[in-house]
């Protein structure tokens, strides 16, 4: 049943205010100091992780690289490092470790760099508690415990 008159519509419903009385809307516009707050903090967070990533990625100041190992009788392991320090008047350490079959670490030892030359060869001779089947290097450092810097 039609009475005659149309639905209201939206148009029709908005109450036009008058434009005097409220003043002009307002635009909405960012803040300057909101975008100059932002834009430092980023700048510091951008900055903290790329000082981490450095830290912690980039070259280390003495390496060690696997040359090559040979099993040895009596559950042992002889390792070849290649050592790339950028101090030559410091001496260094390489942790050098053998493993089993199952990937657990099995015999460890501490092998003293002598200073001398910017890349050094050393081999030693590890002892496994069982029988090794690879041997790799832990890390190295400057850091050298007492007991491997004693005469």
């Amino acid at each position: 049943m039609s009475t005659g008159q149309d639905a209201p519509t939206a148009e029709s419903t908005r109450m036009d205010v008058p434009e005097g009385r409220y003043g002009k809307p307002r635009a909405a516009k960012p803040t300057h100091w909101r975008r100059l707050v932002f834009v430092v903090i980023a700048l510091l967070v951008s900055g903290g992780i790329a000082y981490v990533a450095y830290t912690n990625f980039g070259s280390a100041p003495i390496e060690g690289e696997r040359v090559l190992f040979e099993e040895k009788p009596g559950d042992a392991m002889e390792i070849t490092i290649n050592v790339t320090r950028d101090d030559v008047n410091r001496p260094g350490v390489c942790v050098v470790r053998v493993r089993d079959k199952t990937g657990a670490e099995s015999g460890r030892k501490e092998v003293l760099i002598q200073p001398g030359s910017k890349n050094s060869r050393v081999t030693t001779t590890i002892k496994s508690i069982g029988k090794p089947v690879t041997a790799d290097i832990f890390g190295c450092s400057y850091d050298v415990p007492r007991y491997l810097s004693r005469p």
